[in-house]
């Protein structure tokens, strides 16, 4: 018997030459696949031809290493498709016999380990045929596996043996029931949209997962192994198969080139890749080397966006045709076991089936176009419909071309689209199944144009078309009656609406002109003009919705930019609304807008800062010019009328009312003034006058729920905006919200709406926390502390905002406004902070708005060097720097 050692020893130059030759192979492919460009018509054949080499290198070492004749090599999973990726898992089966040997389980291993030495990263599993039929039973995913098993080296008779089982033993339905049911919890781990903007080109909805899961119901069931055999048996049609592979081609182009690029398994559009991929599409134009870096960050932006559109739009057929095939090959199967439920006809066109809207014939919409908008106007109004049956799905997605122009300027066809937005009920549902069934940008044309347009702004989640169709969502359930818990009092205001459609129309328009160059707000408005008076508008109701559209980011601009306790400030917004009605419907879209850009924008500050500003516009709208002593003085009263509730003594406050000027009467709500007072008049009373009253820090849950609002008195001393901030940087607290009032006496009352993710579960240590640690950050014998470094995201390193940073005096010439936009990242508020403490600036007001990983801030400051044009250079000067460094 020859010893293992001489064994090894004389198949390593044989193994390191199988290497080599499976290296240089795949490398040939590789180079096949750069050279395909943006074509996805040959990609296929690549990677059939690495499924090729696999097959050839994995069979040359079963042979080289003598495999035991009673061992069966077979492909399974993906690669047993014979398909086979740059980077995906090998998964192979070596099939036992019944009764396994220690020495064949023994080659088993050394096979395996001869795999991974050669280069081949193997997914492996060894079983008898009895063990692969009972892992099968217990587990969808090890039976869809050994669905698609294919025979590699060994006995064939066993391979057989395994596929004619594994095909007996499934029951067609259940397995239909199955994958589409594991197709759902896939979805919901992605996000649940075939547009997000990262999105998994295998996995994520639309990907090609979606297209393995019809081929493996189908196979199962017997029905077909590919697209051209699905068509022959009329569970697709001739023009669907084709549609099948040129979507399967573009989505295998993006996952092999994927897999190219990061020179590893990686199926996700990540941001570091998206530009890589479009200039390896060919989408991205040569230009002069000399660009300066916001130029070049546009350009990749450009390239990007049309390969993500791309990408969308593959997806979204995939989607529909998805949808079409299961169904169709569902209800084959349903019917098979029991007799069809017969159809309940509706009209002379369309009939319900098992709670499922069908049409009456397959060529109905080609007939009579009209049917096409009366689908949906149906599916809102008919009480138990629950979708679209498959039929119908297939004759809308075969109709597209008849939703030329002559059927959008069709009387009859604007009625029913109005109709439609006018329904009690269904809107939300209705709109959805119109984008996903591609009929809404049929129909309305500039929206067409917004389907898969990305956003890179740092703070939209969604394509512009699935973010207007999240804000037609928000404002439809601010008139659902279930949904007042969620907006109470948007809901308080849209019951006292008269058109809830004026508002959608609104959401639909107000972001339709994203993408096409110039004002998309005037862009929107100038269109929504164009439906308006093509659709038999009413002249006001017209006029309200374009004000909606063209004014749809003043509210949110002057809420979180703007010192809104200036009564100057509430005048000139007043003036820009005009009345109440504009006020109330302004004040809906903001809020719907806001919270459909993404989950993590929307906070309680952003919620109260908005209402703050409408009430205060209500009131004068309602009563004229707004009078500053009178709105103190009533702010006084419910301040004092709070402060009776914890028994101080009388007068407990006028300590420290004395110091305060109106500015801070007006910049402080009548809780947050009583809150002040409760905690400082101690720390005032006339008996400890002698003494410099000490400094004071409370902090307590901010009112509107999230976060804390904090608290402190101190004296005031240079730099002690930058050590506050340099202690909430290093505490792991972002602001968002800053408050700066010095009193008469040069004392710093200041008030900080901070917040963290550790809020929640921890909010009585936090507190504790930030009340003993906060007083000794503001020693000034301490230096201050260095800038924490942190590492930028990936969507703020491949999509960089470019620093703007603006000084203007206002109005009174009293004091300078600050504004400035960025990308976010940790410690950019201290930096800044850092900033006007070198150059000898006072803070009044500062507004923190950030809008995902974006920035925009405002400051209210003043300070002698401000006045000088070279110091108002230089500050600007060091801001950008700061900002840069984002």
């Amino acid at each position: 018997m020859i010893p293992n050692a001489m064994v090894a020893d004389d198949l390593t130059p044989r193994l390191a030459a199988l290497r080599e030759r499976h290296r240089q192979g795949k490398a040939d492919i590789l180079n096949g696949i750069e050279a395909l460009g943006g074509r996805s018509a040959g990609v296929r054949r690549w990677l059939r031809r690495l499924a090729a080499l696999t097959d050839a290198t994995l069979r040359a070492l079963w042979k080289e290493l003598s495999m035991p004749p009673a061992l069966t090599l077979l492909a399974v999973g993906g690669y047993g498709r014979g398909e086979l990726f740059p980077y995906s898992d090998i998964d192979v089966l070596v099939l036992l016999p019944d009764a396994a040997e220690d020495a064949q389980r023994a080659a088993v291993e050394r096979f395996v380990g001869a795999c991974w030495d050669i280069g081949l990263e193997i997914g492996s599993s060894a079983r008898t045929v009895e063990e692969c039929l009972r892992e099968a039973a217990r587990d969808i995913t090890v039976q869809t596996a050994l669905l698609e098993a294919r025979w590699l080296a060994g006995p064939r008779r066993a391979a057989q043996q395994l596929q004619q089982r594994v095909l007996e033993a499934i029951d067609p339905l259940t397995f239909c029931r199955a994958k589409q049911f594991e197709m759902q919890q896939r979805h919901q781990r992605y996000e649940n949209t075939p547009y997000a903007l990262e999105p998994n080109c295998k996995e994520s909805p639309g990907g090609l997962r979606d297209l393995h899961v019809i081929l493996w119901v189908a196979k199962a069931a017997g029905l077909g192994h590919s697209w051209s055999e699905l068509a022959r048996r009329g569970l697709a049609t001739a023009h669907e198969a084709r549609q099948l592979r040129a979507n399967e081609a573009l989505l295998s182009l993006i996952r092999a080139r994927l897999h190219a690029l990061a020179r590893r398994r990686e199926d996700r559009l990540v941001f570091d890749l998206q530009a890589a991929l479009a200039q390896a599409f060919g989408l991205e134009a040569a230009g002069p080397a000399d660009l300066s870096r916001e130029q070049s960050a546009r350009r990749a932006r450009r390239a990007s966006e049309r390969l993500m559109r791309r990408y969308y739009w593959a997806a979204k057929a995939v989607t529909q045709l998805n949808q079409i095939l299961l169904l169709n090959i569902r209800e084959r199967l349903e019917h098979d076991e029991r007799s069809p439920t017969p159809l309940r006809p509706i009209n002379a066109r369309f009939a319900e089936r098992d709670g499922m809207l069908e049409v009456i014939s397959d060529e109905l919409y080609w007939r009579e176009p009209h049917a096409i908008l009366e689908t949906f106007l149906l599916y809102q109004q008919i009480p138990g419909i629950k979708g679209l049956s498959a039929r119908t799905l297939r004759a809308l997605y075969n109709a597209r071309p008849v939703m030329n122009a002559a059927f959008r300027r069709d009387p009859v066809n604007r009625r029913t689209f109005m109709q439609i937005l006018q329904q009690p009920q269904g809107i939300t549902h209705a709109f959805r199944l119109m984008n996903q069934t591609s009929v809404l940008g049929r129909y309305l044309w500039p929206f067409r144009h917004t389907v898969g347009q990305m956003q890179h702004d740092l703070f939209h989640v969604y394509t512009v078309d699935q973010h207007i169709l999240m804000v037609l969502r928000n404002i439809r359930r601010f008139f659902i009656p279930e949904h007042a818990h969620e907006y109470p009092f948007c809901s308080q205001l849209a019951a006292g609406w008269d058109k809830p459609w004026v508002l959608y129309l609104a959401a639909l328009f107000h972001d339709i002109a994203k993408g096409r160059g110039g004002d998309h707000s005037e862009l929107g408005a100038r269109d929504v003009l164009t439906f308006a008076r093509q659709h038999g508008i009413a002249r006001e109701d017209a006029e309200l919705i374009r004000f909606l559209v063209a004014e749809h980011l003043t509210m949110s601009h002057v809420a979180q930019r703007q010192d809104t306790s200036d009564p100057q400030v509430i005048e000139a917004f007043a003036r820009r609304v005009g009345d109440e009605r504009r006020l109330t419907g302004l004040y809906l879209l903001t809020v719907a807008d806001i919270r459909g850009t993404s989950p993590k924008v929307w906070n309680g500050w952003k919620a109260r800062l908005l209402e703050d500003l409408y009430r205060a516009t209500l009131r004068v709208l309602g009563g004229g010019a707004p009078d500053p002593h009178a709105e103190v003085e009533a702010r006084k009263r419910e301040a004092l009328a709070q402060l009776a509730l914890h028994a101080l003594p009388h007068q407990a406050h006028a300590a420290l009312w004395a110091r305060l000027d109106v500015g801070y009467f007006m910049r402080h709500s009548a809780d947050e003034i009583a809150w002040h007072t409760r905690h400082l008049s101690r720390a005032l009373a006339p008996h400890d006058t002698a003494s410099a009253p000490p400094t004071v820090v409370r902090a307590r849950l901010a009112p509107g729920g999230e976060g804390l609002q904090v608290l402190l008195y101190t004296a005031d001393q240079p730099e002690l905006f930058a050590r506050i901030c340099g202690y909430f940087d290093h505490a792991g607290f972002s602001i968002l919200d800053a408050k700066i009032h010095t009193t008469a006496d040069g004392y710093a009352l200041d008030t900080f709406h901070v917040t963290t993710d550790a809020l929640a579960e921890h909010y009585r240590e936090l507190v504790t926390l930030v009340e003993s640690e906060l007083p000794r950050a503001l020693d000034p014998d301490r230096p201050l502390p260095a800038p924490a470094r942190a590492r930028v995201s990936r969507r703020v390193r491949n999509f960089p905002v470019v620093p703007r940073v603006t000084l203007q005096p206002d109005e009174r010439g009293q004091h300078w406004l600050l504004s400035l936009s960025a990308s976010d990242r940790k410690g950019l508020l201290y930096g800044l902070a850092r900033v006007f403490a070198r150059h000898q600036v006072q803070l009044h007001l500062a507004k923190i708005a950030t809008l995902g990983e974006r920035v925009e801030d405002t400051f209210l400051l003043s300070g002698p060097s401000l006045h000088l044009p070279r110091e108002q250079a230089l500050l600007t000067q060091d801001l950008l720097q700061v900002l840069d460094e984002a």
